[in-house]
């Protein structure tokens, strides 16, 4: 799997997220399936997890942990390096992951006698990816920049052995490190964003020159917000097709030519 280059952005962050979350997602929702043999429904809860009155956990819940496992396997294998950069990905990569499995629903189905409802049976099933995409786009927006720090003695003197010493991540307030390491369900970033809005290929940035925006739209792809204030161009175009056919016995098809008006709106 190859992923695009944001260098060490929130960008980055997010795609590293998301990408193990998709992979942890998929692999579940087989298991569900009974797609792969290795897997099936998920063992009985743990007792952490208890169930209100009259409610009892059943049914088959997704196998969360087997697609969890499968998926840090699959996507931590590349992170060989022990520098910054793959910490920060493996960060981001359990993000992901966790994502998945803190979104987890829990359905439940009734039985009792003529339709009452003495007992729920419950099981955790799999949210929509686009809730799990919507949560990890929220913590995007809450990412945090963060450093390495090292830990483990210093080098060796008279009375203490080498010991390599270990990296791990810490909080940055400003740019200065604190003695803080970001949570596990955090994204994290090394470098501030640059600026998408101008292309610069050294920095994984396209620019935004050039693209589609809706006119009428106040989000993301508004052409207010999209053209950065550069404005936009208002392209015409008229589409012509056939339409209305009708079949005549016997034996040809008979058609009226429409046609439509169209505005396009592309960044200045």
């Amino acid at each position: 799997m190859v992923l695009p280059c944001f260098d060490s952005s929130r960008e980055a962050a997010f795609t590293y997220a998301i990408s193990s979350a998709g992979v942890a997602y998929a692999v579940t929702a087989a298991c569900a399936r009974g797609n792969i043999t290795a897997c099936g429904c998920a063992p009985g809860p743990k007792p952490r997890e208890p169930t209100p009155a009259g409610w009892k956990w059943g049914g088959c819940s997704v196998d969360i942990n087997f697609g969890m496992k499968f998926a840090r396997k699959f996507m931590d294998a590349r992170e060989l390096e022990g520098d910054e950069r793959s910490l920060m990905n493996l960060h981001n990569n359990r993000a992901g992951r966790k994502a998945v499995k803190q979104n987890l629903l829990t359905d439940c189905k009734c039985h009792g006698v003529s339709g009452s409802c003495t007992m729920k049976t419950c099981w955790k099933t799999l949210p929509t990816f686009r809730q799990i995409g919507d949560n990890l786009m929220k913590k995007y927006y809450r990412a945090r920049p963060v450093a390495c720090a090292s830990s483990g003695p210093g080098p060796r003197g008279a009375e203490r052995p080498r010991v390599k010493r270990k990296i791990h991540l810490v909080l940055k307030k400003g740019k200065t490190p604190i003695k803080k390491i970001p949570r596990k369900s955090d994204l994290v970033f090394l470098q501030m964003s640059p600026n998408y809005c101008e292309k610069d290929l050294a920095a994984g940035s396209l620019g935004t020159a050039g693209r589609s925006c809706n006119r009428t739209s106040r989000g993301t792809d508004g052409c207010d917000l999209m053209c950065c204030g550069r404005g936009y161009n208002t392209h015409q175009y008229t589409r012509v097709w056939q339409c209305r056919c009708k079949f005549h016995w016997c034996c040809y098809v008979n058609c009226d030519t429409c046609s439509e008006r169209t505005e396009e709106y592309t960044c200045k």
